[in-house]
């Protein structure tokens, strides 16, 4: 495999192959180049020992860190690619590395509605207490797609499925720079919100580098972190996802007001005093905490109380301050008896 890896060197470069293919990046994927191998080899290296394992690289556009990824020789590269334009290009790649078609796999398609459980070898497969298979996800991410992605992933490792089926799989995978901060950010830093306290809860996230933006093409008018994600053998909370999730949404709805101001929301307008200091009582966290203030575990609690209260009075389950109206408030306001506390 090494000797097909050195192969990569009889290849024009990556600037040079988006010129010969006349390629620009699609403002609406919202594509931008990273064409620095530099760069592209500092990514690979955070993203741990790679050799002889299964990669999946999530929009490798034209290649150049795919190629970083090859020259670290994995035994199985899979790459997700939307844009169809780039198929030429990686074939190139492929048949100048690897020695049959199987050891990397080419799929156009968007990464959204890619099932992983079939992208990855059963050999590598690890019980959820072991050490991490050797396996690894790894992105340039578009920008317009990267913060639903990471939700989505961050809800198959709390439910252990897709490539997290084969156990703690990690991720390397770049951000804009300020939803990079926030993913990592601590409780009382401005930047945290219900990413950060979600990606914290399954995950242990960890900012590696900033690259400036004009190491791009086209220029973005933002810097990007490089960031890693490794599962937690134990999550910080008990709860599903579905419902962490939720109070999270809330909680962090109006960031610089006090916390019960936020959890208001979450009950019918006629209730909404009452149940939200009551959910606050139960979870003996100060109403008067702001959000970014709230550590996983004060969050965790509010959420064991928020479903006390949706089993006490199973019609605010459904309740969404968005949509619903003062009639469901008032029907409730009859047939609910709040306690005091």
């Amino acid at each position: 495999m090494i000797m097909s890896c050195s192969r990569l060197l009889l290849l024009p470069t990556v600037r040079d192959i988006v010129k010969l293919y006349r390629l620009s990046a699609a403002k609406q994927l919202s594509q931008n180049f990273l064409l620095n191998e530099k760069i592209t080899d500092r990514i690979v290296k955070f993203a741990g020992n790679i050799n002889k394992s299964d990669v999946l690289e999530i929009g490798p556009g034209p290649g150049a860190l795919t190629r970083s990824i090859i020259k670290k020789c994995p035994k199985k590269l899979v790459l997700v690619e939307k844009d169809e334009r780039f198929k030429p290009m990686l074939e190139m790649l492929r048949d100048s590395s690897y020695t049959t078609q199987s050891d990397m796999k080419i799929i156009i398609d968007d990464i959204m509605n890619i099932n992983m459980t079939e992208l990855f070898t059963d050999v590598h497969r690890k019980a959820w207490h072991d050490e991490a298979p050797n396996i690894h996800l790894i992105g340039n991410l578009p920008f317009n797609i990267s913060t639903a992605l990471i939700i989505k992933w961050l809800q198959n490792i709390s439910e252990k499925k897709s490539a997290w089926s084969f156990g703690r799989v990690q991720m390397t995978l770049t951000f804009q720079k300020e939803v990079a901060e926030r993913l990592v950010a601590k409780v009382s830093d401005k930047n945290r919100c219900r990413l950060s306290t979600i990606a914290q809860t399954w995950t242990s996230p960890k900012l590696q580098f900033i690259i400036p933006g004009r190491e791009f093409v086209p220029i973005p008018n933002v810097d990007v972190g490089v960031v890693s994600f490794i599962p937690l053998r134990k999550p910080k909370t008990h709860h599903t996802f579905k419902v962490f999730e939720k109070v999270n949404r809330h909680l962090f709805s109006f960031r610089q007001k006090h916390g019960i101001k936020c959890a208001r929301t979450m009950f019918p307008p006629d209730l909404q005093d009452e149940l939200s200091t009551l959910m606050y009582t139960l979870a003996d966290v100060d109403i008067k905490t702001q959000a970014y203030n709230l550590s996983i575990e004060n969050i965790s609690r509010l959420t064991s109380a928020y479903i006390y209260l949706c089993q006490k009075y199973p019609e605010i389950e459904n309740y969404n301050y968005r949509v619903s109206r003062q009639v469901l408030s008032k029907n409730l306001t009859k047939s609910l008896k709040i306690e005091s506390y």
